[in-house]
């Protein structure tokens, strides 16, 4: 990352902050056109990895469409440009309340994750006098090796219809007046480096369109979610994923036919490496096994190593008038200011030697970071910083 003019902003800026480089951010977006988009595949951003006003209508303006998961983040979503067609409703918990603000706004597709869902749509739609459409959300018990938090294709997890409901399901979408069936959605889990289980992803699909449409009911939507991870130790030699791969997978293994639409919903893949926490050195504490660098951000800013134990590359921005030449390197515990032992970015990483006022970037921070920012300590909360904007 370009730090020369960032370190200029700094100057008249508080930390900790956040930043986004939005040539990363076209970056990726360009390859998800050329892969994805190009190849008539429709790609919804995922708002739960960043919903920054800015960030949303740069997305929205590169052709994609939204993957909500809650009444706020449909809010956000057209009030940031978003066509309702080209907005999808997921969630394992809808309010009543959230889903009259989709009904009203006539969105492209509930993605409904029980039976009881789909009655309590059903009654609100013909209440209102609408039509909602829907689209199934099955769980294929596809395991995938990421955090056991963030898991969400198997039998054991809290989502989507298994197979005892989907048969419930199916025989009660004929009676249900109210809702237009479009087909079916998966999301099998998050940060997944692997294809393989995309593939596996692909198969199991193919087996319950076959099943569905066994019983009667035509499927036009395959829904086959996100989750495609980044790689984090190594964010400026990888600034996107593969998605080249990623949508080749579902070009080989995928059966689709002519009145079908393949939806895919993207988020980390998209925004994780095009942003980064900016926070400035406090205090060196030299103590006789280790150094702990305490940093102004803590885990009230990114908390995504507290609760996941994720890894983030750090970069040191500033640099050394007297160490031109030489670097002297050392070994930092990188720690926030929060009453906290989890409250700890990086253990035992090597930088370059640190001092009060240094400034670091902690990278990959662009998905799941600003959003899940919380107020504990009562934290200040500092204006974002976007590359295009220095």
């Amino acid at each position: 990352m370009t730090s020369d003019r960032l370190l200029n902003a700094l100057s008249h800026h508080a930390t900790p902050c956040y930043y986004y480089d939005m040539d990363v951010l076209n970056q990726s977006l360009e390859q998800v056109q050329l892969h994805g988009i190009q190849k008539g595949y429709h790609v919804h951003f995922a708002l739960k990895a960043n919903h920054e006003p800015k960030i949303l209508q740069h997305i929205q303006k590169a052709g994609l469409g939204a993957d909500c998961v809650s009444g706020g983040e449909v809010q956000q979503a057209l009030d940031h440009g978003f066509s309702p067609s080209k907005i999808a409703f997921a969630g394992v918990g809808k309010t009543d309340e959230e889903m009259i603000l989709g009904l009203k706004n006539d969105l492209f597709c509930f993605n409904v994750e029980s039976y009881e869902e789909l009655l309590v749509l059903n009654n609100l739609a013909s209440m209102l006098g609408k039509k909602a459409r829907v689209a199934l959300r099955l769980n294929p018990n596809v395991a995938v090796q990421t955090h056991k938090y963030i898991t969400t294709g198997l039998h054991e997890n809290k989502f989507g219809i298994s197979d005892d409901e989907l048969v419930e399901v199916l025989n009660y979408l004929p009676d249900a007046k109210a809702i237009d069936f479009l087909g079916v959605h998966f999301h099998i889990g998050s940060q997944i480096t692997e294809l393989s289980p995309f593939e596996q992803l692909c198969k199991k699909c193919n087996e319950y369109v076959r099943f569905i449409e066994s019983k009667g009911l035509q499927v036009r939507v395959l829904n086959m979610g996100g989750g495609f991870g980044v790689d984090y130790e190594n964010p400026d030699q990888a600034p996107y994923p593969d998605f080249k791969s990623f949508f080749e997978v579902f070009d080989r293994h995928l059966e689709v036919r002519e009145n079908q639409e393949v939806h895919f919903e993207l988020g980390r893949s998209i925004i994780a490496q095009a942003g980064s926490l900016i926070t400035k050195v406090l205090y060196i504490k030299e103590r006789t096994h280790k150094n702990f660098a305490v940093v102004d951000a803590g885990m009230t800013e990114l908390i995504r190593p507290a609760l996941y134990q994720a890894v983030h590359h750090i970069d040191k921005l500033t640099s050394d008038q007297d160490s031109k030449t030489s670097k002297n390197i050392n070994v930092y515990d990188v720690v926030g200011p929060i009453c906290e032992s989890s409250d700890t970015f990086r253990t035992g990483i090597e930088l370059e030697t640190l001092k009060r006022g240094d400034v670091l970037a902690i990278r990959s921070a662009g998905a799941y970071g600003q959003v899940m920012k919380s107020r504990y300590n009562l934290r200040p909360d500092h204006p974002t910083l976007y590359s295009d904007e220095l």
